[in-house]
């Protein structure tokens, strides 16, 4: 740890009424029983594992691959034509997969 010499020296006595000064304060915000978090917005953004989602929907506009794009035989993700790497028709690979 670094230690900064031009700064002003405290004695004992001073530094001992600082520790116990800091010691209260800590002791004091322990037992204030303030909680900074909203317990309802964690709850509704924590998602468990293995936890029922039968009852929620999901809306998504799927869009048809264009004639500008082609879907990669390994990872079958749909790239545009600037990502590929090799191949032609159903051997089509993306640049990522190379």
């Amino acid at each position: 740890m670094a230690t900064d010499y031009d700064t002003p020296r405290k004695t004992d006595e001073e530094l001992h009424e600082e520790s116990l000064e800091e010691l209260k304060a800590r002791r004091a915000d322990a037992q204030s029983g303030q909680v900074d978090i909203d317990e309802e917005d964690a709850a509704e953004n924590l998602e468990l594992p293995g936890a029922d989602l039968s009852g929620e929907e999901l809306t998504v506009r799927v869009v048809p691959k264009q004639t500008d794009e082609f879907t990669c035989s390994h990872c079958f993700l749909v790239h545009h034509t600037s990502q590929l790497a090799r191949g032609e028709g159903a051997k089509t690979v993306c640049k990522d997969c190379e």
